[in-house]
């Protein structure tokens, strides 16, 4: 799929407009669950100032529903992002995508789908993403039934993290999906 002509990756990010994002999601907190609606309501408002075509105001507003409670909602948003390249548009944002996506998915019965979503991310170059990656997959392997490849993504995951036993730990990791090692 073509993307349109504005949305070329030279184009300069809005930066007012991310940081009034920011600035939104930083009071999150202050929505109860009863005022969720409002919350959604204020990142339509700075998604409808993107242009038509645009993957970034899709991926706020799937965030939205998301952070509130409707994956179900979530999940066409997503997808309609990432069709549009939101990849493209901001390799970083593309990448939460696919992470928040696959939650949902799992959220909606859907693990299967968010498996094959999340997988090809595991060979993506490497960013502070990479544990949420490991972890949504975790629970995706998880609520497939297969523990024990998803244990093994979190305790590979989590073997750097930690003071000691690093080597050790990535061992039993690797060894919960592959005896021979």
């Amino acid at each position: 799929m073509s993307r349109p002509a504005h949305l070329c990756e030279s184009e300069p990010v809005d930066k007012d407009w991310e940081d009034r994002v920011a600035a939104a999601w930083d009071t999150f907190d202050d929505y109860p669950e009863e005022r969720a609606a409002e919350f959604r309501a204020v990142i339509d408002a700075l998604a409808s100032e993107q242009p038509a075509g645009s993957p970034l105001g899709l991926f706020e507003r799937a965030c939205a529903w998301d952070s509130t409670g409707h994956s179900d909602r979530a999940v066409p948003l997503y997808e309609e992002a990432l069709a549009l390249g939101l990849g493209e548009v901001s390799g970083y944002k593309g990448r939460r995508a696919k992470i928040q996506l696959s939650s949902s998915l799992r959220n909606i019965g859907r693990a299967e789908d968010g498996v094959k979503l999340l997988t090809p991310e595991l060979d993506a170059p490497s960013d502070e993403l990479d544990d949420a990656v490991r972890g949504c997959l975790a629970l995706c392997l998880s609520s497939l039934g297969r523990d024990r490849e998803g244990l093994s993504l979190v305790l590979g995951a989590l073997a750097p993290h930690l003071p000691r036993y690093q080597r050790s730990m990535a061992n039993y990791a690797r060894a919960l999906v592959d005896p021979d090692t």
